[in-house]
């Protein structure tokens, strides 16, 4: 495995790069803030990471900064945060007293088998000698809608939001109606998995051409090439 992703390690050192590790980084610090109730620090960290997402792409292009490694953890990172804020949001609403919100838990669950099928099949993917392809426009319009939805949760939602108008807000303001929360899940869930569907053709077509008599000689060959350096 460590010989088909030696291309990884190449023109690592970039601000990319530097962000999508920060970002990572950052998935701790937000569950820890978060069920520490610290709320308010809790969607702070959620908004820097999202505009870390936002800006790492563009400062890749713009500057000629695209690596490969950097293909690979702007997902990772996105996967990791992504699931946290699921984990953490399916929690909350499990234990809500609230019935609608109580039921309306599981729906975060599609997003934590989701990233898990992907980071299960990217490893895979690695592991056979196949690059995962970057994220489309799909992904990324999905990406940025879950995060614009979930610190909006996190910030006015009922039961939950730090500036919520409900006893225990630290800023009380407005509160989220349930209906327009449940709906805005809805449609991120949705983006999420048409984005999910849009890298099918292309992870099929390179898993194809791996397995095919032509993919598995030319595997051969770079592994002899390799052993021989």
């Amino acid at each position: 495995m460590s010989k088909n992703a030696s291309y990884l390690f190449e023109n690592v050192w970039t601000v990319p790069n530097l962000l999508s590790f920060i970002r990572i980084l950052l998935v701790p610090v937000f569950a820890v803030l978060f069920l520490k109730g610290e709320l308010l620090w809790a969607v702070v960290v959620l908004a820097i990471s999202g505009l870390s997402d936002l800006f790492d792409g563009k400062i890749a292009r713009r500057f000629n900064q695209v690596s490969e490694l950097g293909k690979m953890l702007d997902p990772i990172a996105d996967k990791l945060t992504q699931a946290t804020i699921a984990v953490m949001l399916f929690i909350t609403f499990f234990k809500a007293e609230n019935k609608t919100l109580h039921l309306f838990a599981w729906i975060f669950l599609l997003f934590i088998v989701k990233e898990l099928v992907m980071l299960i099949g990217g490893a895979l993917m690695i592991h056979f000698g196949i690059r995962p392809g970057a994220a489309e426009i799909y992904g990324k319009a999905a990406t940025m809608a879950f995060y614009l939805v979930m610190i909006t949760i996190f910030a006015f939602g009922p039961e939950i939001g730090a500036f919520r108008a409900e006893e225990g807000a630290i800023y009380p303001l407005f509160t989220l109606p349930e209906p327009v929360m449940i709906g805005l899940v809805v449609v991120a869930v949705i983006m999420t998995f048409v984005a999910f569907a849009s890298y099918m053709p292309e992870t099929h077509r390179q898993v194809k051409a791996r397995f095919s008599p032509e993919g598995k000689a030319k595997a051969q060959a770079e592994k002899e090439a390799a052993s021989k350096k």
